[in-house]
């Protein structure tokens, strides 16, 4: 009876734009932007230093680690705890993080300290945004929670176009000291500003331990996974495959080829370099705009089709860099193409979201998109790892390097298309 008095006491906000979920969006605005320009900046230090694509693929591999582990435990903590608390205390955590980082650059081994401090900045951000995520529904009413999450989700594409653009200008003319302040106070600031946001909360009685509260969340949504819906787990074995070898290379290939091969200007090709990344980070925002506009046309049926265009954008790369000696030429041409493959490989993601959403009851659908997206972003690390050493071995062919991925890609676009004709018709 107590319970259902409390849930009485909190009241909705009728309005989009309260001073509470105003105060969210402008939080995530500055944090997301912090995120945003460090995670930029600091692989490409690495990568400057080194000049190593086997020591940068490795550490942002080990950096994945973390946020594979966190995200499911953040949307766990996320119920359980004050999501003010959690996106206060994270914040500021962060900040730290960077403070130390910056003081320990030069008088520690780089590598380490480098896998060590994305290792931590990637769990904060996998454990932070669960909160964010459930905050939503304790501060909108149930009619506003599309608009709520458009609005969240559009501040995120924008932190990270604006984010690696500001960053790469910011990087080439002064080094990267200055972007580690910028991180400490964007962190310090939005910490500061969440304090004073109030998300209702009802404190949950826990019969059992968190061990046990984490084991049965994962066995049932394996055994709904396995058991109920196998064609879900096809869909996660094709989303693995897709990330082990054709988001992989984008994530090691992009800033390796740049920076290190196209032999262009240290300084441009670090500004470039920024541009590729506000380029990926708009073809997110127009696929994810784009698979709003049309989405009744979009069945996941066709998801196929997708993954064999994204697969198809992958060859031009390699036929540049085997046709052109220009650098800025083969800049261009691996821009587009990774612009496009970001487009249409967002337009899958939501698509197969969309798809989980609808065949998972609404009392699985958390922790059901929990394991999905943990097992997902498993073969991530590997793919990193793989294209680094493979970078190092073909040094010189590096155009070999793209159209065996793009080959591979095609292959399983292809082999996996009868799968999604399957799912259309369940």
């Amino acid at each position: 009876m107590k319970e259902i008095v409390k849930r009485k006491e909190i009241k909705m906000n009728q309005k989009l734009f309260s001073k509470d979920y105003t105060m969210v969006v402008i939080g995530q605005i500055i944090s997301l932007f912090g995120n945003a320009i460090i995670r930029f900046a600091l692989p490409l230090y690495l990568l400057n230093q080194t000049g190593s694509s086997s020591v940068y693929g490795t550490v942002t591999a080990l950096a994945i680690i973390p946020a594979i582990i966190l995200s499911p435990l953040g949307g766990i903590v996320a119920d359980r705890v004050n999501k003010r608390n959690i996106m206060v205390i994270l914040d500021f955590f962060t900040a730290v993080v960077i403070m130390v980082f910056s003081m320990l650059l030069g008088n520690v081994n780089l590598t380490f300290l480098m896998t060590v401090t994305m290792m931590l900045l990637y769990g904060i951000a996998g454990a932070y945004q669960p909160s964010v995520q459930a905050s939503i529904p304790a501060l909108v009413s149930p009619d506003r929670f599309m608009a709520a999450n458009s609005v969240v989700n559009t501040v995120s594409s924008f932190a990270n176009l604006m984010g690696p653009v500001l960053g790469g200008i910011l990087y080439s003319v002064y080094g990267l000291k200055p972007i580690l302040w910028i991180g400490i106070f964007c962190f310090l600031l939005s910490s500061i500003m969440e304090i004073f946001i109030k998300i209702p909360y009802l404190k949950q009685d826990s019969g059992v331990g968190v061990r046990k509260i984490i084991k049965n969340d994962f066995s049932e949504s394996i055994s709904f996974i396995r058991k109920e819906k196998p064609v879900l787990g096809k869909g996660v074995l094709v989303t693995c495959g897709v990330n082990l070898f054709l988001s992989s290379i984008i994530i090691v290939g992009l800033p390796y080829m740049i920076t290190e091969v196209l032999r262009l200007d240290a300084g441009l090709a670090n500004r470039l370099y920024g541009f590729s990344q506000g380029a990926l980070a708009a073809g997110g925002l127009a696929g994810g705009i784009g698979a709003g506009i049309f989405a009744k046309k979009l069945g996941i049926q066709k998801a196929g089709n997708l993954i064999i265009i994204c697969a198809a954008c992958v060859f031009p790369v390699g036929a540049s860099l085997i046709f052109f000696s220009s650098g800025l030429v083969n800049y261009i041409v691996m821009t587009i193409c990774c612009f496009v493959i970001m487009v249409f490989s967002t337009v899958f993601t939501v698509q197969m979201m969309s798809f989980i959403q609808a065949e998972t009851p609404g009392n699985l659908l958390g922790k059901v998109i929990a394991v999905i997206l943990t097992v997902s972003m498993c073969a991530q690390p590997a793919g990193n790892v793989f294209y680094g050493v493979l970078f190092d071995v073909c040094k010189g062919w590096e155009a070999a390097v793209f159209l065996f991925a793009g080959t591979v890609s095609m292959v399983l676009a292809v082999g996996t298309k009868n799968i999604f004709k399957c799912m259309g018709k369940r």
